[in-house]
């Protein structure tokens, strides 16, 4: 039987994406609507933008759901994995949505035409108030959690795009500026692009087991040598099971003549635990004379 993996305490978001489903899909049907009848490209290019969020959101809600599955045989660390793979989807989709709203910006630039500013104003600013609202209901544990984070990121950037088409709004009625609508659309886009990077190039490293950014691994390995007890160690690997849960294994030469296996084992998981906040450890102490024979000594040496 496999043992439980020790898991953070987090919220559950199941009913928060249930809602940020429909009232975003709603609102991309209104959207839609009022994007034709006013000829508006502004509303219609931010239609577009929110159906991505909802994809983003669905892929988000089955990551979080298939992560919660628990260890099996053929799964021994289950699916926590989809959690990562999520926020990279979810980041990729947010930078597709803004190049694409970008490129249809400078094309507007090119070519203006008059709008029916105010019917835009007020169909935008319900945007603001659906989308902020939904991004609130991912603001706990967004800084935590890469998944959550990219759900988060995703509504909050779509409420930005909406005030931008307000403020468009406003100043074509107040200047008569064709041009304005699309000038603010490209400023927002490039934005949001230059802050969803950030979230992309993170759920990538994690992807390939690199080192989290809240983990150091020279700090660590020099943690785990001041050991007194610690002659050496090897092997180290430090890597994220999921956007929530880090992990650590390693292989600790000791002298047995200073402390016992069992005792050196306590104090490398809490000194892990309340220093690194590593809470799933594999530790393999090794004495002296064995690890001068350990297959793994080399093989993955860290400078």
């Amino acid at each position: 039987m496999l043992e439980p993996t020790h898991q953070h305490e987090t919220a559950n978001y199941g009913t928060a994406f249930a809602i940020g489903i429909i009232l975003n899909f709603a609102f991309v049907l209104i959207e839609d609507f009022y994007g034709w009848q006013t000829d508006s490209m502004a509303l219609l290019a931010d239609a577009g933008h929110n159906l991505t969020d909802v994809g983003g959101l669905l892929l988000a809600w089955a990551a979080y759901s298939v992560a919660r599955i628990h260890a099996n045989r053929r799964h021994t660390y289950g699916w926590q994995k989809a959690s990562i793979l999520a926020s990279f989807g979810n980041a990729m989709l947010i930078l597709l949505a803004m190049f694409s709203l970008a490129w249809e910006s400078i094309q507007r630039i090119q070519s203006p035409g008059p709008v029916a500013a105010v019917t835009v104003m007020v169909v935008a600013a319900i945007g603001v108030v659906v989308n902020f609202g939904t991004a609130l209901l991912f603001l706990k544990n967004s800084q935590h959690d890469l998944n959550i984070r990219g759900a988060f990121l995703h509504m909050a950037a779509d409420a930005a795009v909406s005030v931008g088409v307000v403020i468009a709004g406003a100043l074509y009625l107040w200047q008569g500026w064709l041009w304005i609508d699309a000038v603010v659309g490209l400023i927002i886009a490039i934005i949001i692009i230059l802050g969803t990077f950030s979230l992309s190039r993170q759920s990538l490293h994690l992807l390939f087991d690199g080192v989290p950014d809240q983990n150091n691994l020279l700090e660590v390995r020099n943690s785990l040598l001041n050991i007194p007890s610690v002659v050496t160690l090897h092997d180290l690997h430090i890597w994220s099971m999921s956007t929530l849960e880090n992990a650590l294994t390693v292989h600790v030469v000791y002298d047995e003549k200073l402390q016992s296996a069992d005792a050196l084992l306590t104090v490398i998981t809490e000194s892990l635990h309340h220093h690194f906040d590593l809470n799933h450890v594999t530790v393999q102490i090794e004495s002296i004379d064995y690890a001068k024979h350990c297959e793994m000594n080399q093989k993955y040496h860290v400078s």
